[in-house]
């Protein structure tokens, strides 16, 4: 594999010193620079993280928010990101704490941490930014890593590392969209950026990253050098008994890590499947390459850009239709984005969708799409009923944010089961033709972007379907299922 260098710290450096530098309105991404080191004895990550920031707007910017996901994790949080029914499960060793900690932000004018529970980093600027601007800014870092089976934390085999950096909020129609963490789905909306990552660690440990790269020892330690462009974020899972399979889908590289799985090359293969019928229903993958890691986590499994996670507690015959979700989710999250936190099912959804067309187009995994459909709809029924006698109404409405969720249950058949019946029904309304083109126009036209409900509902418009009354009487909790 090529080597990528971090070529770019020196001048990173410099722009930070600056505050203000110009930028090229032509790419209108974030750039972020990561160099840190990994201490495993402390459970905890050292970095520094040069960040050239656009202003994506017409007017000025006088100052920049970054999520602090990673405060989530900090002893005392308010939305925390295992509920009570993960709990004991996640925390195999009892309660652990994790966060991250700002000591510094070189060109701007002052910083604070804030938000309504310590996960929003405010950065006042120096001077105003006007369009066609970049603010360039260097933070210093610090994230504790807690002892949890999550996105981020130390894991009982495996260390997982998303989101443990600021992230500069997606800027909406309202200006800087900033979320709570939430244990209801995936809390992060962020917009497509270019990252060069530095890591240093003991070199026991494999790495499965996204991106491009290679890692290089010296001794008791080892660097990571990563190139990731168009992506949402940055992601990796460091394992000392992390094994790998490669295969290739088209001229895709998959990979496959996996600590016990009894059947790699089986899991590999549904995967390489999955990735080659998206491309083919979809639209070409966007990825350099393709990387799906078994690790520790409570739950079926997590997205990143051009890489997946899968629970090692999976049953294995769960597990094709958990790859092809994950699969699926680099459609769409990561090259078509959606607010996830104010419209879950837009990409929750489509993505379970996505992996019930995949298991009718491929029966040697075992179940079917009439099997699929009929799941969701005895789950909603189920859901609908118990919520209709307990509470004495069922919200059934699409559009909320995950914090307006009673919890897994209700989510889960709102966000997913509603939505693969939502998109069931679509298909069936319009035909297969109008479907798969409206889905294709979806892709052309919002990869690399965050889109909402009504600009998904115009792509199937622009395929000659108006389905806009379908959509709505699902979403606003009209329709009987």
């Amino acid at each position: 594999m090529r080597k990528f260098l971090c070529l770019a710290a020196g001048a990173g450096i410099v722009l930070g010193a600056m505050g203000i530098a110009a930028c090229g309105r032509e790419e209108g991404l974030a750039r972020y620079d990561i160099r840190g080191e990994y201490f495993p004895a402390e459970n905890k990550l050292v970095a520094e993280m040069d960040v050239s920031v656009p202003n994506p707007t017409e007017g000025t910017l006088e100052a920049l928010s970054f999520e602090l996901w990673a405060n989530a994790y900090r002893e005392g949080a308010k939305y925390t990101p295992v509920s009570e029914l993960y709990r004991s499960s996640a925390y195999y060793a009892g309660e652990s704490y994790g966060g991250i900690e700002i000591s510094s932000v070189e060109g701007a004018e002052s910083f604070q941490v804030c938000g309504e529970d310590e996960n929003i980093l405010s950065v006042t600027l120096k001077e105003p930014l006007y369009p066609g601007e970049c603010a360039a800014l260097t933070l210093s870092f610090s994230t504790t890593l807690a002892k949890v089976d999550h996105r981020l934390g130390v894991g009982e085999k495996n260390v997982n590392l998303s989101h443990f950096y600021p992230v500069l909020c997606s800027f909406g129609e309202n200006g800087f969209c900033e979320y709570v963490y939430s244990s209801n789905g995936d809390p992060f909306v962020a917009d497509c950026a270019n990252y060069t990552l530095s890591l240093t660690l003991p070199a026991e440990y494999r790495i499965a990253h996204n991106g491009v790269g290679s890692s290089e020892v010296s001794g008791t330690k080892q660097t990571l050098n990563v190139t990731a462009e168009g992506v949402r974020e940055i992601s990796l899972v460091l394992g000392k008994e992390l094994s790998c399979v490669t295969a290739e889908a088209g001229e895709i590289p998959v990979e496959y890590w996996y600590t016990s799985d009894p059947a790699p090359e089986s899991t590999l293969k549904a995967a390489t499947d999955a990735l080659s019928y998206f491309s083919d229903t979809f639209g070409d993958y966007g990825y350099p390459r393709y990387v799906l890691v078994e690790t520790d986590f409570p739950y079926g499994g997590m997205e990143y850009s051009g890489l997946a996670m899968i629970s090692s507690a999976l049953q294995r015959a769960d597990v094709p239709a958990v790859v092809a979700h994950e699969t699926a989710h680099q459609w769409w999250y990561g090259m078509v984005g959606s607010n996830q936190f104010e419209n879950a099912w837009q990409d929750e959804g489509l993505a379970e969708y996505s992996a019930a067309l995949f298991l009718g187009a491929f029966p040697e995994y075992g179940d079917t799409y009439e099997g699929a459909m009929k799941r969701s709809e005895s789950g909603y029924r189920a859901f609908f009923s118990y919520k209709s006698q307990i509470a004495g109404e069922a919200d059934t409405t699409m559009n909320r944010p995950l914090t307006a969720f009673s919890g897994e249950y209700e989510y889960r058949n709102i966000a997913y089961d509603k939505g693969v019946i939502l998109f069931d029904r679509l298909r069936a309304t319009v035909g297969d033709r109008k479907f798969f083109t409206g889905l294709k126009n979806y892709v052309a036209a919002y990869t690399g972007k965050i889109a909402s409900p009504e600009e998904l509902i115009s792509c199937f418009r622009k395929a000659g379907a108006n389905v806009e009354g379908l959509f709505n009487s699902f979403t606003d909790g009209a329709c009987v299922i």
